[in-house]
């Protein structure tokens, strides 16, 4: 195992008052710590299952990259077990890009929104009849819960593969 490296956590996010900061702030907190557990990481411990399940630290955040599309933008995932795992053409910088350039769409569509009680706006082809888009606030409370139940995963995956820790 290579030498810990002890960095020290960032604490969470002091937001604005309201509940949309709040929400919004907290996303973004666990969304920076789980791309920079990713970010750098070697190959080809990166990719491979350090538990029973399969789990792997690239999967997880191609993984999350897929629920930020279909949360905020609509798209349709027709394998949900298929998105934990990278293509193997795929390198781990163009990994953390995808993920950051879903996190931007995503923000685009939530600095439109005013009221969290209404739908997620589908932006053009992200729409899905048939299926109603949830509330702005489910959302927002959803994609915290998954995205900190990953960087979890991640941080111990994380201290696995080089022993680095902290946010």
């Amino acid at each position: 195992m290579a030498t810990r490296d002890h960095r020290r956590d960032t604490p969470p996010p002091r937001t604005g008052g309201s509940e949309a900061e709040t929400l919004r702030g907290f996303l973004d907190y666990l969304r920076t710590s789980v791309a920079a557990k990713v970010d750098g990481a070697p190959e080809p411990e990166v990719r491979t299952a350090a538990v029973r399940s399969g789990t792997n630290l690239l999967g997880l955040l191609n993984h999350l990259t897929y629920v930020e599309r279909a949360i905020f933008l609509g798209e349709h995932v027709a394998d949900w077990q298929a998105t934990f795992r990278a293509a193997p053409e795929d390198s781990v910088a163009e990994v953390v890009a995808r993920y950051r350039t879903a996190v931007e769409r995503a923000n685009d569509v939530l600095d439109g929104c005013t009221d969290l009680a209404a739908p997620v706006p589908r932006p053009g082809s992200g729409s899905r009849p048939g299926k109603p888009a949830p509330s702005v606030r489910w959302a927002l409370a959803h994609m915290i819960e998954e995205t900190g139940r990953h960087a979890g995963h991640a941080d111990i995956l994380r201290e696995l593969i080089d022993g680095s820790t902290g946010r």
